[in-house]
């Protein structure tokens, strides 16, 4: 037996394992019936801090389709590191189940969760990093265009979560990725910089600056999300204001190759970071996304529970 995998951040996965799980998830997408149900008599735990939509029913469809079963347990069901340690319900949920998704606040839960657990754990989302959102994305930007060499992605809006693990899969996979946010609201630094030594290696190139406009500039995809994230309410009338020149509309979107295709990890505050306009073109490919959540994340769980065995 191989010892137990992980997927915390994309930092971790290798160039291999990346592709590798966008060819089972080719596999799935185009038969989902030919791959049978692998996960037969497994259980997935889903601990959940916040509230969601794509997460939640794309694991759930997913480990159903592939033969196992979900347990949602919701913000008052755990309640991590208060009814109990954080490392306890690890030890204790490893007792009873195949394999844990983790969507949380602190980073530092879902590193203390795999930490203490005999199974894999997958982040669902913490405050630092998306992996399954950023392979999701990288994997939608496969099948629009041919390959990621001398393709562009822009990012404008907030240096978050989201960024973080896009920031490591655009390095690694060698896709050129240019961030634009407000003063004080730039990606960590740390980050940044570990995906720009694997940006040398793949010979990519990742920018970073303040300015929408410049960002955009030959953009073959654009991207963005939301001002505030879940955590961040009583920042948002503050955040509205700053972020007001960074909104997607079809002014920025000109700056743009003709043929650019528009990306959210939703949900979108229409109106706010995105316009109605935008988001609803014929180029808007923010759907395909959320489709792809589904398939990425059935190839992962395949990798964890079946291949790595």
């Amino acid at each position: 037996m191989q010892p137990k995998k992980d997927l915390i951040s994309i930092k971790d996965l290798n160039i291999e394992e990346i592709n590798h799980i966008f060819e089972v998830a080719d596999k799935l997408k185009l038969d989902p019936v030919s791959i049978g149900t692998p996960l037969t008599g497994k259980s997935m735990g889903m601990i959940f801090q916040k509230p969601s939509n794509r997460t939640r029913v794309s694991f759930e469809a997913g480990m159903t389709q592939l033969g196992g079963h979900a347990i949602y347990l919701g913000p008052d069901t755990i309640k991590l590191g208060v009814r109990e340690k954080t490392s306890d319900i690890a030890k204790t949920l490893t007792r009873y189940l195949d394999v844990i998704v983790a969507r949380v606040f602190s980073h530092e839960d879902v590193l203390e969760l795999a930490k203490n657990s005999t199974v894999p754990v997958i982040n669902g989302l913490s405050d630092l990093s998306h992996p399954c959102q950023a392979l999701a994305d990288l994997y939608t930007i496969k099948e629009k265009t041919n390959g990621f060499k001398n393709k562009k992605l822009a990012f404008v809006g907030d240096g978050n979560n989201v960024v973080h693990s896009l920031l490591y899969i655009c390095g690694k996979l060698g896709m050129n990725f240019s961030v634009a946010t407000p003063k004080g609201y730039q990606p960590n630094k740390n980050i940044l910089k570990e995906a720009q030594d694997f940006a040398k290696i793949s010979k990519a190139e990742i920018t970073l600056s303040n300015n929408p406009k410049e960002a955009v500039k030959n953009a073959d995809f654009i991207y963005t999300d939301v001002w505030a994230s879940m955590g961040q309410e009583k920042e948002a009338a503050k955040r509205k204001n700053i972020f007001k020149g960074f909104r997607i509309d079809s002014k920025l979107v000109s700056l743009a190759k003709k043929d650019c295709k528009i990306m959210h990890c939703l949900p979108a505050h229409r109106g706010e970071e995105i316009t109605d306009e935008v988001i609803d073109s014929r180029n808007s490919i923010v759907f395909d996304q959320a489709e792809n959540r589904l398939h990425v994340q059935k190839a992962i769980l395949i990798w964890l529970l079946v291949e790595n065995k």
